[in-house]
């Protein structure tokens, strides 16, 4: 039964557009282009190496002030073809860097969608994060749709000082999206529930109360596991694929993401008070130091 059930959920959980929506290529100076994004948008392509040996497309969109970088995964039926429009507006709203990528198998990424392969995706995006463009976790928030809260949570429960998680109709496993099921079972795939609850950071869940593919029920629990709560947006009567399209979406991920600038100031501050504060007690004790002269 577990191969059939797991089959089931892999089948509920890729849905690569077929043919993909865009492609990408080197001009003639050797950069690379992604189709349909002209040069003035600010947006730089990459092709990544995955630990699973996939070459996988990733896309970076830089806001010149921002504040936070948006490590953005998609949802099962899209791939980055149709997903720019959305960055851009989130870019230019947010005031936020937004980097995205294409799962093994989806748009012009090579290999085949699977579970695994979702996590050495996003491991291969974040390590460009890290070493291409120097974005402390400090400074990322993940945001993971529908499926994509796979790969987030994967990333999110390993890294200890993110500044944030959003899940935006997450799934608390593949099996609980087909079968009301109250264990977690071994072939069950994206064990969401379990690992947000190694998740440390400050977590936002946004979720419609009409949801007819992931039911809020989802949402709802994901929320209420979280260690570090967000007040959760439920977007009543917003269903699986259409959130975007609510006017309390944008305005409430501009008030979380003001909110988490106003913590990471606070904490910055608390440092340099501790660090002033260490200073004068070495000032004040030279007489506690002993040594020969």
């Amino acid at each position: 039964m577990g191969n059939v059930t797991s089959g089931v959920a892999a089948k509920f959980a890729f849905f690569p557009p077929d043919p993909p929506t865009y492609d990408v290529h080197k001009d003639d100076g050797g950069k690379l282009v992604f189709s349909g994004v002209t040069a003035d948008k600010n947006m730089e392509v990459h092709l990544l190496d995955t630990k699973a040996g996939n070459k996988i497309v990733a896309t970076f969109w830089k806001h010149p002030f921002a504040r936070f970088t948006l490590l953005y995964s998609h949802g099962n039926a899209a791939d980055l073809g149709q997903m720019h429009e959305l960055f851009i507006e989130l870019r230019a709203h947010l005031r936020v860097n937004i980097m995205s990528y294409d799962y093994s198998g989806y748009g012009a990424s090579a290999g085949k969608p699977s579970e695994f392969n979702t996590y050495y995706d996003i491991e291969a995006v974040y390590d460009c994060l890290k070493n291409d463009y120097e974005i402390r976790q400090e400074d990322l928030i993940l945001y993971g749709q529908s499926v994509g809260s796979g790969p987030t949570l994967h990333l999110g429960s390993r890294l200890q000082k993110l500044r944030a998680v959003v899940l935006h109709s997450a799934i608390l496993s593949g099996i609980r999206v087909l079968y009301p099921v109250k264990l977690t079972f071994w072939f069950d795939i994206f064990k969401n529930i379990d690992k947000i609850r190694h998740v440390n950071c400050t977590v936002l869940v946004i979720h419609g109360t009409d949801d007819e593919i992931v039911d809020w029920s989802h949402g709802k629990r994901l929320w209420e596991l979280s260690k570090e709560k967000y007040d959760p947006l439920w977007v009543k009567g917003g269903g699986h694929c259409n959130l975007e399209t609510y006017p309390e979406y944008i305005k409430h991920l501009r008030k979380f993401i003001n909110a988490m600038e106003k913590l990471s100031l606070a904490k910055q501050t608390k440092k340099q008070l501790t660090s002033n504060l260490s200073i004068t007690e070495v000032k004040h004790n030279k007489c506690l130091r002993f040594g020969k002269k």
